[in-house]
């Protein structure tokens, strides 16, 4: 397995010295643009280095289990569901907002995985299924967070319009909607022009992976083209939940 990770990467100390300087420059530059996110970058990369170790660690026990590794997917969804929820909230965690924020970070993903097991997509192993889930999950936390900060911007800062769209008689969830539909909306264009350029201008994990392990081209492209479409409708459906959640005032 060595000299397939060699195709892609030399792991040695050229390389942590090379992640020490990058992770520098992130720091610096945001520190030196005063953009607020220098130690929440700094923490970043900190907490990628400690649970990409611990991952490895787990994984290695787990992955030979289905229950193991279903049950590793719901730690997954729950640590997703509280950093969407941290995000909206602005750093202001409830249980209220943890339990709202897994109906479109963790519900969608967990049909979609549930479905294509069941179909026979994806084999009911671990390998296959808690990267499959991750992927998911990342993405529709991502869409979830972008859309309910996205919909609280625009409800802060178009306030006016709320109130006066209430004046014509309409329902709180309905003038709300509103303002919060078109801003949510915009988490979307991420994951839409990833598809669209996808061999164009990046060539994806997924695919990059399974060459390196022997599979062919095709089979690749063909796996990569699964999990961007499937992606598309998970972010779909984060999207409008954390809008209809939002609209209501519910998150």
């Amino acid at each position: 397995m060595e000299h397939l990770g060699d195709e892609l990467i030399r792991i040695g100390p050229a390389l942590v010295v090379v992640m020490v300087v990058l992770a520098g420059v992130a720091i610096a530059v945001n520190i030196a643009a005063s953009s607020g996110h220098g130690r929440d970058t700094a923490t970043a990369v900190v907490r990628a280095v400690v649970q990409l170790a611990a991952l490895a660690a787990v994984l290695a026990v787990v992955i030979h289990s289905l229950w193991a590794s279903a049950l590793f997917t719901v730690i997954m969804a729950a640590v997703a569901a509280a950093t969407a929820a941290g995000r909206i909230a602005e750093g202001r965690r409830s249980a209220r907002m943890w339990l709202y924020c897994l109906l479109p970070v963790a519900v969608p993903t967990a049909v979609i995985i549930s479905a294509v097991v069941l179909l026979g997509v994806v084999p009911a192993k671990g390998i296959a299924i808690i990267p499959t889930a991750g992927i998911m999950l990342g993405n529709a936390m991502i869409a979830t967070s972008l859309a309910g900060r996205h919909s609280h911007d625009e409800l802060s800062s178009r306030h006016g319009e709320v109130d006066a769209t209430l004046s014509l008689g309409f329902m709180p969830r309905d003038a709300r909607m509103e303002i919060v539909r078109p801003a949510a909306a915009t988490a979307l264009i991420p994951g839409i022009d990833q598809t669209r350029s996808v061999g164009l201008v990046t060539i994806p994990g997924a695919f990059v992976g399974m060459v390196l392990g022997g599979a062919s081209t095709t089979a690749a492209a063909i796996m990569q083209l699964f999990v961007l479409v499937a992606l598309l409708a998970v972010s779909a459906i984060a999207v409008l939940t954390t809008t209809e959640l939002v609209s209501r005032g519910q998150l």
